[in-house]
């Protein structure tokens, strides 16, 4: 949204909270510190995007006061003291979305050893244990630690997925989101958090002259179109790789294997290992070429870059990368924003977007500190009536140098005077601590998330709770953000490996990544509380050991725990009735209900000790 103002145009959008930053009103300036921004095939709607991620980038690295000088042009700005205020709130945050672990769970997968499974527990238990062989060998939570590190930073990271035949499983990559280019729908055509229809990945190449390699553009793009006839690799007319149309004897198309046409439609027709019931018509299409800068114009851009001027990169299998079909039908690409885009919009916003003024009020301040330490550390002296030495060329005196242990001899009357600064420099530290409790606050992650409160002088841990209480909230918000996202990731993991024939074929069960605490558990009460829970009968021994797990307590496995529980908990029943004799208390110890008249029960029928044989009546 733009609004006309008297003096400018203010833009109101996504980035405005940087609208106070002079490179943001225009981020093409030629020669200005995003100079590489004026490259001709950076599309106009994708430059304020683009400014904001160099920015972001610049203060995480304690660059901010360097970009500044440099769209500005006050020297000044390169010398801002920058002490890593920006880079903490970002890696704090980043640990508390995280939480201390991440774990793939497919739901009902813990019932499959069940006596009485559900249905579809076994193939979920099958589906979860393949995702978590899959996640370890693709090192998932390293990715996960470079993609959300840089939504965190940026406000959006992108991953994405690709068949590898060599190693029989999908490879996941994490891509700097300036190197992506969704093609959006038009305003009102279509919600702008929907998956879009076509998306890139393009930067640049610099110029290699030892290799004789001119600067060019590469560009991966994904998209969704119609099933086409089965292609090979060729070649162009002038020697450049190609795909080719295979053509049968009759000189028509022909079909890839288990493609159909549909004669009523005239459109081909594919069923995916996923729908076994529902043939599609839409494939996805790969393509990755290069293009030289020298052959852009002026209408080319990243979206419409020309083909004929296309050199497309060949795969080490020999394919031809220009459209070739990946025999899938959805685009192996995941958008993930940091924080919930307002409706309408497809980016997200950095955890230190509502507070960058703040950072730089903190560099500021700082800055001015430094200065005042140094006159505080060597203060300025005024001396009257010293006997001064002379130089013995000029007959003046000699300046008059202060060092530890110098003695002043002066005359009658001489006097010495200090100006101390001690006093401003603690307001200039006083005040850099409220901008950083300012900062805590305002981003939500709190002054007890970041470390910089005394955990000693809150009264309680109810009070601490409830200083903990925006942090909460804050960490919500941003998984709520991702759990469809990843849940759409490990959907298309399983599905490109239906697509590779190594996984089976069904439909795609459920998935989702579930994070651990991002506070630290008082692990003994919850303990306590699950004891008397589960004693007491108000909470099943299910709930109570995924309790267990969720504190931090090393259980792998729900089922498998529960089971050693009870085999242990039937061992320890056999041994009582065999020193006792007593059938009460082996029934009390099992939690079975008693008998007698006094409890108006019809007394029960033998229950099997199980694992043990023997029997109680």
């Amino acid at each position: 949204m733009r609004v006309a103002a008297r003096v400018r145009e203010v833009v109101v959008d996504v980035w405005s909270w940087l609208n106070y930053k002079p490179v943001m009103t225009n981020p093409r300036r030629p020669g200005g510190a995003l100079a590489e921004l004026a490259s001709t095939w950076v599309p106009d709607e994708d430059l304020r995007r683009l400014a904001a991620y160099k920015l972001m980038a610049a203060y995480d690295q304690n660059q901010a006061g360097q970009l500044a000088a440099a769209t500005s042009g006050e020297s000044e700005q390169a010398d801002r003291r920058e002490l890593g205020d920006p880079a903490k709130l970002i890696d704090t945050t980043l640990g508390y979305l995280l939480g201390t672990e991440q774990t793939i769970v497919v739901p009902d997968a813990e019932h499959a050893d069940d006596d009485n499974p559900p249905e579809g527990a076994a193939a979920a238990a099958d589906l979860q244990e393949r995702l978590r062989g899959w996640a370890q060998k693709e090192l998932l939570e390293l990715r996960m630690q470079q993609a959300e590190r840089a939504a965190v930073r940026y406000g959006d990271a992108v991953y994405a997925l690709a068949w590898e035949p060599s190693k029989g499983r999908v490879l996941l990559r994490t891509y700097d989101p300036g190197f992506f280019f969704p093609e959006l729908p038009e305003e009102g055509e279509q919600d702008g958090a929907e998956f879009p229809l076509r998306v890139h990945f393009a930067w640049e190449l610099p110029e290699d002259t030892r290799k004789g390699l001119k600067a060019r553009v590469r560009r991966i793009t994904y998209e969704l179109g119609p099933i086409g006839a089965a292609t090979k690799p060729g070649k162009s007319k002038d020697g450049m790789p190609r795909r080719d149309w295979i053509y049968g004897t009759d000189g028509e198309p022909v079909l890839i294997v288990g493609d159909r046409l549909d004669a009523d439609t005239g459109t081909i027709r594919r069923t995916y290992p996923w729908a076994p019931n529902q043939p599609s018509g839409i494939t996805c299409y790969l393509s990755d070429a290069e293009w030289l800068l020298e052959d852009l114009k002026g209408e080319h851009d990243v979206y419409n870059l020309p083909e004929n001027k296309a050199a497309y990169r060949v795969r080490s299998d020999g394919e031809v990368l220009d459209k070739l079909d990946l025999m899938v039908d959805f685009l192996p690409v995941v958008h993930i924003t940091n924080t919930i885009p307002d409706a309408g919009e497809h980016w997200g916003q950095p955890i230190v977007a509502k507070v960058i003024q703040g950072l730089d009020e903190i560099a500021a301040t700082d800055t001015d500190s430094s200065a005042a330490s140094a006159t505080t550390g060597s203060p300025i002296l005024t001396v009257s009536g010293a006997n001064l030495a002379v130089d013995r060329t000029t007959g003046q005196p000699q300046p008059l140098t202060a060092t530890p242990g110098m003695v002043l001899s002066l005359r009658e009357g001489g006097s010495m005077d200090v100006l101390d600064t001690s006093n401003q420099l603690a307001e200039l530290r006083a005040r850099t601590d409220h901008l950083i409790d300012r900062v805590a606050t305002n981003s939500r992650i709190t002054a007890a998330g970041l470390g910089t409160i005394d955990p000693t002088a809150l009264p309680s841990g109810y009070a601490l709770a409830l200083s903990l209480g925006p942090l909460d909230s804050l960490v919500g918000q941003l998984r709520l953000a991702r759990a469809h996202k990843y849940a759409v990731l490990l959907r298309m993991v399983t599905r490109l490996h239906q697509a590779g024939r190594v996984w089976p074929a069904g439909e795609t069960l459920p998935a989702r990544i579930v994070f651990g605490p991002h506070t630290p558990t008082d692990r003994a009460a919850i303990l306590e509380e699950v004891v008397k829970a589960v004693g007491a009968g108000v909470m099943s021994l299910e709930t109570g050991v995924r309790m267990l797990m969720d504190a931090g307590y090393p259980i792998e496995d729900a089922s498998e725990e529960i089971e050693r529980i009870q085999a242990r908990a039937f061992e320890q029943a056999a041994r009582l009735a065999d020193a006792t004799a007593d059938n009460a208390a082996v029934r009390k110890y099992l939690g079975l209900p008693e008998v007698g008249p006094e409890t108006g029960r019809v007394p029960l029928t033998p229950v099997t000790l199980q694992g043990v044989g023997r029997e109680v009546p």
